[in-house]
Order: C-alpha cells, then sequence, then structure tokens
C-alpha cells in the first residue's frame, strides 16, 4: 500500500493524457505497436516492464524526441503532436531523466529558465533578480534548501533532479515522467524525491513513474500500466495486486520451446572468475564457465553485467580479484591480450563500439586478425575467410565490399560476430546479440550461438530479454545493483523467480501466478 498518503481513491475526472494504439518502429521493428495508456490529474502511475519493453521509447515518444508512426496523443481531450522536446514542454509534459542533461556552467536558476529568459521593459534585458527570485520560489514551494545562483556542475545527482522538477513547475507542467530517478540517489535523497512527488499529486500534476524497483513502485505510485514487447497488457490500482502478480504479467509468456538448445555435454571449468571487484562498477563478482556451455547473465538497468564484461576482456583499468582461463592466471590489461588468449567480446553497442560502419563487410571481419595476413594482405585469403563466415551467419547482403552501414540493424550484428568468430576464441562474449533486430535476424542469432556451442565453443550470454536468456543459458547468474544475487540451473530457473530475483522482491510461490 502507499505509504506516502491514505489509500488512493479511485480517479473520476476526466484524464490529462490519453494514448491510443501508439505505434512506433525502427527499421521495420515495432518499439510500440498499439500502446494505450490513460492518466488523470494528481495520479502517480507506475510505468512497469521488462527491459525492451517500450518504456523508454514511450517516454521518447512523449516528450517530442520520437514521433509515432500511428496513433493519437490526447492532452486534456484534445489530439497533439509534437515535433520537438520544446514543444512537449511548452505543452505541459516533462521528464525527469536518470542522467540530467544540464548546461554546467550556468547557475541553477539559469537552467530553470533557459530559453525562455524573462526580460525587463523595452530595453528587452534580461531580468536577472526576476529570474533568481521566481527559482527561488519554486524551490520554496518544493520546501528545497538549493542555492539559486550555484553553478550546476557542482550540485549532487539528486539536486539535479530537483532542479528538473522545478524547471517543470516553471512551466506549469501537467504531466511529469521521471525516468529511474532514484538510481544514483542515497536513501534520504530518495525520501526527499518521494516528499516532492506527493506534492506535486497534491497540486494536481500526473506523474509517469519508471522504476525497476517494486519496493518504489508501491510506495510512490497508487496505479500502474504494464508494458510487454512494446504491447500494452495490462492496468489497474496498485492496491488491487500484488507484487507476485506484476512480476507475472511483466514475463507472462513460455519461453524453453521457443529457443534452440543444441544437446551438448557440459565439461569442466574453463573461465574461472573469483571476487572481481571495481571501486565504483561491481563488487565481488565470482561465477565459473564450464566447456562447452551457455551461461547466462540477467540483471536490470545499472546492474553492472557489462561493466564486468568489459572488465573481462581488458577494457576497464583498477580491477581486483582473480580470472583464470584453461587453468591459467588471465587479468587481461588491454582486449589485445585477451584476444591473444581466446576471449572475445561482443559488445552491446554494434553501431559504436562493435563495427566500423564505413568500411566493407570483408574489411570488418578481418580486422582483428589483420596479422594474420602479413604486411602485405593477401586479398583471396580475405576473402575466402570472410565468405565462410558471411554464409554460416546467413548474412544477407549483396557483395561482401558492401559497406556496413548499408545493412539492416541485424545483419549489422552478424558482422560484428564474424568479426570476432575470425579470432577463433575459447570463450565469446555476447552483451545483447539481438537488441534492436527484427525477428527473423534473432533467430538466426539464436540458431547461431546454439551452434557455436557444439563446435566447442563457450558462451557468455548477456541479455535483458528474459525468454532469450531462459531459452538458452544451461545456467543463468542473476546481477542486482553490482552484485551477484543468484544462479538458478537450467531446471530451476522461471520467468518470476529470475524476475523476483533481479528486481529484489520476495516472491512466494510465485511460480503459481503465471
Amino acid at each position: 500500500m502507499n505509504q506516502l498518503t491514505s489509500p488512493p481513491l479511485r480517479h473520476t475526472t476526466a484524464p490529462v493524457l490519453q494514448l491510443d494504439g501508439i505505434t512506433k518502429r525502427f527499421n521495420g521493428v515495432h518499439a510500440l505497436n498499439g500502446v494505450r495508456l490513460s492518466l488523470q490529474p494528481g495520479q502517480v502511475m507506475a510505468l512497469i516492464g521488462e527491459n525492451g519493453a517500450g518504456k523508454s521509447t514511450l517516454v521518447k515518444t512523449l516528450t517530442g524526441i520520437h514521433r509515432p508512426d500511428a496513433g493519437t496523443i490526447l492532452l486534456d481531450g484534445k489530439a497533439v503532436s509534437f515535433a520537438s522536446p520544446q514543444q512537449a514542454m511548452a505543452a505541459g509534459i516533462t521528464a525527469v531523466h536518470q542522467e540530467t542533461v544540464m548546461f554546467d556552467e550556468l547557475s541553477v536558476a539559469e537552467n530553470i529558465y533557459v530559453g525562455r529568459h524573462p526580460t525587463r521593459g523595452a530595453s528587452g534585458r534580461i531580468d536577472w533578480a526576476g529570474i533568481e527570485a521566481a527559482a527561488e520560489q519554486l524551490f520554496a514551494r518544493l520546501e528545497v534548501d538549493l542555492p539559486v545562483r550555484a553553478r550546476v556542475r557542482d550540485l549532487s545527482v539528486a539536486q539535479r533532479h530537483f532542479v528538473e522538477i522545478a524547471r517543470a513547475l516553471s512551466q506549469d507542467a501537467r504531466v511529469v515522467i521521471m525516468d529511474e530517478p532514484t538510481a544514483a540517489l542515497s536513501q534520504r535523497e530518495i525520501r526527499e524525491l518521494y516528499r516532492i512527488i506527493a506534492q506535486l499529486r497534491a497540486a494536481g500534476t500526473a506523474v509517469i513513474f519508471i522504476s525497476h524497483k517494486f519496493d518504489e513502485i508501491f510506495e510512490v505510485a497508487d496505479s500502474y500500466t504494464v508494458l510487454r514487447d512494446g504491447q500494452y497488457v495490462a492496468d489497474g490500482q496498485l492496491a488491487d495486486i500484488t507484487e507476485a502478480e506484476l512480476v507475472a504479467l511483466m514475463v507472462g509468456r513460455s519461453v524453453h520451446n521457443a529457443y534452440p538448445k543444441a544437446n551438448v555435454t557440459i565439461g569442466a571449468p574453463l573461465l574461472e572468475v573469483q571476487g572481481l571487484s571495481h571501486p565504483s562498477e561491481f563488487d565481488n563478482v565470482s561465477f565459473t564457465l564450464r566447456r562447452g556451455e551457455i551461461l547466462g547473465f540477467y540483471g536490470l538497468v545499472g546492474a553492472g553485467r557489462s561493466e564486468v564484461m568489459q572488465a573481462l576482456f581488458g577494457l576497464t583499468a583498477n580491477v581486483r580479484g582473480t580470472v583464470q582461463l584453461a587453468g591459467q592466471p588471465a587479468r587481461f590489461r588491454t582486449p589485445n591480450e585477451a584476444i591473444a588468449r581466446g576471449l572475445a567480446y561482443v559488445p552491446e553497442d554494434r553501431q559504436q563500439h562493435g563495427a566500423h560502419l564505413s568500411l566493407p563487410i570483408l574489411q570488418n571481419i578481418t580486422l582483428p586478425i589483420l596479422s594474420q595476413f602479413g604486411f602485405l594482405l593477401r586479398p583471396r585469403a580475405e576473402a575466402r575467410l570472410a565468405g565462410r563466415l558471411a554464409q554460416q551467419l546467413e548474412l544477407k547482403a549483396g557483395y561482401l565490399t558492401q559497406h556496413v552501414a548499408e545493412l539492416s540493424g541485424g545483419n549489422q550484428q552478424k558482422v560484428v560476430l564474424g568479426k570476432w568468430l575470425a579470432t577463433q576464441p575459447q570463450v565469446i562474449i555476447l552483451d545483447e546479440p539481438t537488441k534492436g533486430i527484427d525477428i527473423g535476424s534473432k533467430a538466426a542469432v539464436h540458431r547461431f550461438i546454439s551452434e557455436l556451442v557444439a563446435d566447442g565453443l563457450s558462451v557468455i550470454l548477456v541479455s535483458s530479454e528474459l525468454p532469450e536468456v531462459l531459452g538458452l543459458a544451461d545456467r543463468i547468474v542473476v546481477m542486482r545493483q553490482g552484485r551477484v544475487v543468484s544462479e538458478f540451473s537450467r531446471a530451476q530457473a522461471t520467468p518470476e523467480s529470475v524476475v523476483a530475483a533481479a528486481s529484489g522482491v520476495a516472491l512466494a510461490n510465485v511460480a503459481e501466478l503465471a
């Protein structure tokens, strides 16, 4: 039950915001598909879903970053369309993000009124005294002690959030979206944020609250809407539902028969990690990867999974702990050392860190092993290797000299996979290998992952898609807030138990709710 106020009343006023049939595609892939939502004044609604459920795309659509391909946004009953965040903000919709975007060298007051400074008289000069006085009134209304002349660069994360909330209030925001606002806050700062949310609700401002933490959801919100795979699933009052039932709505699908899984005999330990720690990213991470095994890593936003993998690959400094590969010490200071020992890492962001979009397919695939071709490259040998891997990966391209930028997202990912397979690794780390690619390409990547272990490789699969990790992994390691919190065998893992561990929710007999 909501602990900030008495049990929430059923809303009977007209909605301030309604969405009907909101659809958004990227390269033919549905990020949102027919989403609907209704929000009343003074309502705090929790927007709930797994990673990849469409929450971020919906926020960007509401705030004018994306324009929907189909559907209607109604504000106070009138259809609206935003071509920019400025238009959305002027209409009364604003967002407070986990990572705030401000002008660090400007003062608090200047950030609140940036782009719309009030002026004095016919001279048109900026009314600096008026700006500061108005900012002070906003913080007095929020009951927050924050000097309006302070530089934003000197503020804490919580104080930056308060500045964004003040900016929203200065524009008479009707809807405030809070996207993982507590991720980097202390408990004291979180309680302060809760108090401000209660103030917004009392003043009639509607709030969309996005969080993976169920304790926060039940404490701060009075209603919920659940998205799954870009689609609306359910909505209702939080007083009428349990944490277990919400988890079941989030995951709600059978997965094991939907993914190819080669019958491979799991061998001896190949990669052994003990007490891997970093001062700010993760702490005391230990796990073992066996020969011929797919080891899944699951966790919510900020769990630290990618940071651990980057550290293993030699991309991170100041890391403590021990690593052994094939029985030998294997703490890599650089990616070159990791590659030489048979470790490959396919990063989450294929366009920024995985592929060179301006280079041809052929050169992308052979880039990590150029030294094998000598100083004067042997084009035929390069072409044979690239051709073999392209065929194995079912790459759809006109020719090997085609630039990677011209390929679909799924085929770009196949090029990145081919690039690292060319190094002939013992262990391959796949970080979100199917993120943002179409269903057909996902199926091809899933088949290929299964084939990798059948051919003798060991795979670490980092995925925010629960069906993917449940369907492919032999074991699943669950991380939360930089630590390993649970490990499940394939037989033990259920959608509910894995999400519960990742969320820090204690659920009794949750499987019965599926």
